[in-house]
């Protein structure tokens, strides 16, 4: 033990500071913005519920055009952020980029959702390797 802390209570308050940098960067293109975006989405729960919220909104817009129900268009935000959220603070315990940048990340839902689809994307990392 080096100081007032052990280190281990170091290492934590740093990767905090670090973590604290890293919310407040701001990015100046979407291709800049995407890997911090994938990286906010590590835990695969929560990767899933965000597929799964974006398939809601596309469901869902679809269905308001087809069915010419536009009341449907209101379920959007509940089924993309719902979703969304609940994997950011139960999963990830972190807080969402849309507050941050709310464009970039809106766009990185969908270029998530395509990649997940498409399998492009690498597994998210296990907690034993992270």
């Amino acid at each position: 033990m080096i100081g007032p802390y052990p280190a281990k209570d170091r290492f934590t308050r740093m990767k905090r500071r670090l973590k604290k940098d890293q919310h407040t960067q701001r990015y100046t293109s979407l291709a800049e913005f995407y890997p911090h975006y994938l990286a906010e989405h590590s835990n695969p729960i929560s990767r899933a519920l965000h597929v799964a919220g974006t398939a809601g909104v596309i469901a869902l817009a679809i269905g308001a055009v087809t069915t010419k129900r536009p009341r449907l268009l209101l379920a959007i935000p509940l089924a993309g952020y719902g979703l969304a959220w609940l994997g950011h603070f139960m999963f990830e315990r972190n807080k969402p980029a849309t507050f941050r940048q709310p464009l970039y990340s809106l766009a990185s839902d969908f270029l998530m959702f395509r990649d997940v689809l498409l399998r492009r994307l690498p597994p998210p990392p296990r907690e034993d390797e992270a």
